[in-house]
């Protein structure tokens, strides 16, 4: 009896001592205690193992479908051969231990589990050069059949061969080659969630504002080696996207074919004028400012140079010709040391050597020049008379001087114009060619 007695006092007093903690488990546990997505999560994590590839036959391959989309081109770094973009990214597989029947969870097909509690193919992309700033996504979805599904935005920074030659009109391909870094393809294999077809022309989220207009995006598989033993599964995606001109045909192009224009303009002012020369060095000088301004938009690379480089540098080489043909016509004009109409080697015989080679005396030069005979012996006038026929003389041979240097002026001038009207044709034709031939390559690149 008084065993008994005491049994019951140890009971009452250890149901006293454990009161508080039954009623706190009871106020604690009694929040999860219909909670059907707690007791699946408990379900799916009970047992499993995250480092392992979750296939039940080891021989099976987990098959990961991979999806991409781009939303914005960020930036493209020609100098440094860099790509900047923002993509959605999208991965699916089976996980064949995350498999429930939804009629013991109350008709739940679909659950979200951290992604760092469930398996995850190490699938990166080759030409990654830099961490991007991505948001965290902390959780994947999995259906009650075991697919998993991890969709994640992120900031893609990869390098890529840049051919800059056509800018602006520059159409880039830059590859983005996803695939298991360490999982030959007996374990995990890649394909795709879409057909090629609508991935190609898929431009729903595209942000279609900015600089650089998205084409289209191309797919391709491949299963290469790199030791001949083992083999592994890549998707290459290449996306393809073309520079919008506009800005840089406003601000580049049309300015300097505004000052060509001029330049060509200029010619009509006449060649013996000062103002044509003072004209031709202030568009030089103006272009000249203008080619610094523009130097730091042009893209800069170390293994090639835009087309458009070249053109402003021919560009000021022509406004250079056009500039030393105006001052080389002004100064022949004015020293009337040309004559075009005659052969170089006539004109240098005719008017140059012939008129300096004759030795006549001081005398003879000035009646030669007159057109007289000097005075004979039997010619012999009185004082008076004589001096009165020396002034005259004079005066007759100045005027005629006079004349026959207005004529060779003339004579010049005329031949000056014709020189710079055929020069100026020249010319011309020189920048007609010249345009329509960068014309039409920038106008078949911006139609490919």
């Amino acid at each position: 009896m008084a065993q008994t007695q005491k049994t019951s006092i140890s009971t009452i007093v250890t149901l006293e001592i454990l009161k508080p903690l039954l009623t706190f488990s009871k106020k604690y546990f009694g929040r999860f205690a219909n909670a059907t997505l707690v007791r699946l999560s408990e379900f799916l994590s009970s047992g499993y193992k995250k480092g392992v590839r979750p296939v039940k036959d080891w021989r099976t391959s987990t098959i990961v479908a991979i999806d991409l989309m781009v939303y914005s081109i960020l930036n493209v770094d020609e100098k440094n051969q860099v790509l900047t973009t923002y993509v959605w990214y999208r991965q699916s597989w089976t996980d064949e231990f995350l498999v429930w029947n939804p009629e013991d969870f109350d008709e739940v097909k679909q659950v979200s589990l951290p992604t760092a509690n469930v398996w995850v193919p190490d699938i990166l992309i080759n030409e990654f050069v830099d961490v991007g700033k991505s948001p965290d996504i902390p959780y994947v979805y999995v259906t009650h059949d075991g697919l998993v599904r991890n969709y994640k935005p992120i900031q893609v920074v990869t390098a890529c061969t840049l051919n800059i030659y056509n800018f602006p009109f520059d159409v880039q391909k830059c590859s983005l080659t996803f695939q298991s870094w360490l999982h030959t393809i007996d374990d995990i294999n890649i394909t795709l969630m879409r057909s090629p077809e609508k991935l190609r022309d898929d431009k729903s989220v595209f942000m279609n504002q900015g600089e650089w207009e998205l084409l289209h995006i191309l797919s391709k598989y491949k299963i290469f080696s790199v030791d001949n033993d083992d083999y592994y599964a890549e998707m290459k995606f290449h996306v393809v996207i073309r520079r919008r001109p506009l800005f840089y045909t406003v601000n580049l192009l049309l300015p300097s074919i505004f000052l060509m224009v001029m330049d060509v303009v200029g010619f009509y002012l006449p060649p013996d004028s000062g103002e044509r020369v003072s004209f031709k060095i202030t568009l030089l000088l103006g272009y000249s400012v203008f080619l610094i301004i523009v130097s730091d938009t042009l893209p800069a690379t170390a293994i090639g140079t835009p087309l458009i480089g070249v053109y402003f540098v021919v560009c000021m080489a022509l406004l250079v010709i056009s500039l030393t043909e105006t001052v080389l016509i002004v100064r022949l004009v004015h020293k009337q040391d040309l004559q075009p109409p005659v052969p170089h080697w006539v004109k240098y015989l005719v008017l140059e050597r012939a008129p300096m080679g004759q030795r006549h005396s001081q005398q003879e030069r000035d009646v030669g020049m007159l057109g007289l005979r000097p005075p004979s012996s039997r010619d012999i006038n009185p004082p008076v008379m004589d001096n009165i026929l020396q002034e005259v003389t004079a005066i007759r041979g100045f005027l005629e001087k006079r004349d026959r240097c207005r004529e060779i002026a003339k004579e010049w001038l005329q031949v000056g114009y014709v020189l710079d009207v055929l020069l100026f044709r020249v010319y011309l034709v020189a920048i007609v060619a010249y345009s329509i031939t960068l014309g039409t390559l920038w106008s078949v690149w911006q139609v490919a």
